[in-house]
């Protein structure tokens, strides 16, 4: 099992609160080559339990906490974790990562908390020499030796008093072990139970999903009402729109009718009194329209009260509105156009605008005399002529028809 890159669980607990009986480490040797692997052979007992996250460690003799590891590798968890006859294990340490001095160090098995359960006895890297090997020690080597004896003493002591307190705590552990059993039963009962609770839940849940499939079949129906009630109003439109250009038509004849009377001065007073029908019947038609623009504004107001988010979906129409507005504004430039050409035959005529509209002037009897306003005279029969009747009919008919049109603009207005 080769080293990763993944640091150990250490801890900072002091080597007398260490338990070093859980884990025994078996042959190992004095020395070990260096350069070579070397394989860790250990012993897990009865009352210890392996876990994923242990590892084996070595350190330099001396060591205070499992902090300070030279290297270590990960542990491999046994087959059986449930068998209860001890289980051999090992673990090999590559050469490169092992130790280059001669110092003095152990094996150490360290749990994933980070406390020792087990350590080893004291090892070399030294060279083999097939000649015997003369050790010759000081004074104070012997003196650190015997001193090291003496501390190997005192730590085999407080292993075998950490062992009677290790059997104590798994007694304990056993106890617990039972009470968690216990819990998890109930854990399980009450596991149980929640997933009836969850099933019951699933099932009024996916009731209420059809509940609302159901609710958006019916919004999918109103909405295809709606787009019928709309491809309705679209065509009420277009019939309005059919009526504006008539009634744009209406004023292009009027225009060219102003040319004509240009030319028809002398049968104005014969044109007068079918003109003055005309208007009436234009004003009996404005009647009309207003009578149908307010039938018009009570469908239009029963037609919102039904149809209130109706007015998102007609967006379109503003772009009609605002072509209409743009026609309307060129119509109104029309209109003022013929109204500064009615202006002008009214003052050849030598009639003053602001005076409309009036009576026909009685015949003169005196015969026909100049018209002061008129310098030139009529520049259209090469003689002055006498004051020409009004035009009054043609006028009202243009401002009826921008009444009319401002009409049927408030009724598309109504619907934005």
């Amino acid at each position: 099992m080769e080293e990763t890159v993944e640091d150990p669980p250490t801890s900072a607990v002091l080597l007398d609160h260490c338990h070093f009986s859980q884990v025994i480490f078996n042959s190992v040797e004095k020395f070990y080559v260096p350069g070579g692997d070397i394989t860790c052979y250990y012993t897990l007992t009865q009352h210890f339990i392996p876990r994923r996250k242990d590892w084996i460690g070595i350190f330099r003799v001396g060591w205070k906490t499992t902090r300070e590891y030279y290297t270590f590798m990960w542990v491999t968890l046994p087959v059986d974790l449930n068998s209860k006859s001890p289980k051999q294990q090992e673990v090999q340490f590559k050469a490169y990562y092992l130790p280059k001095d001669d110092e003095y160090y152990q094996f150490c098995y360290v749990d994933q908390d980070g406390v020792v359960r087990g350590a080893s006895i004291p090892f070399q890297f030294c060279p083999e020499n097939e000649e015997d090997i003369l050790v010759v020690t000081t004074q104070g080597e012997v003196e650190e030796i015997e001193q090291h004896n003496e501390e190997l003493c005192r730590e085999n002591k407080q292993l075998k008093d950490s062992c009677v307190s290790l059997q104590k705590q798994n007694a304990d552990m056993q106890a617990r072990l039972q009470k968690k059993q216990e819990e998890l039963e109930t854990l399980k009962s009450i596991n149980k139970k929640l997933e009836q609770t969850m099933k019951e839940q699933k099932d009024c849940w996916e009731t209420e999903l059809l509940q609302l499939k159901e609710q958006n079949q019916k919004m999918s129906s109103e909405n295809e009402k709606m787009g019928v009630r709309v491809d309705q109003l679209q065509a009420q439109l277009s019939t309005q729109e059919k009526e504006i250009e008539k009634l744009v038509q209406g004023v292009q004849d009027k225009a060219e009718q102003l040319e004509d009377l240009k030319k028809e001065n002398g049968q104005l007073f014969l044109s007068l009194t079918e003109q003055r029908e005309h208007r009436k019947e234009l004003e009996r038609t404005v009647e009309e329209m207003k009578q149908k623009e307010t039938t018009a504004a009570k469908k239009e107001q029963e037609l919102t009260d039904q149809n209130f988010d109706l007015s998102k979906r007609l967006s379109e129409n503003k772009i009609i509105y605002n072509v209409l507005q743009k026609e309307k504004e060129r119509m109104e430039e029309e209109n003022g156009l013929l109204k500064m050409e009615n202006s002008t035959l009214l003052s050849y005529m030598g009639l003053n605008y602001d005076s409309l509209p009036y009576q026909a002037p009685a015949s003169n009897q005196g015969g026909a005399r100049p018209n002061p306003g008129l310098v030139y005279g009529n520049p259209y029969s090469g003689i002055q002529e006498s004051p020409a009747p009004s035009l009054l009919p043609t006028e009202a008919f243009l401002n009826n028809g921008h009444e009319i049109f401002h009409s049927q603009k408030s009724f598309l207005s109504g619907y934005l």
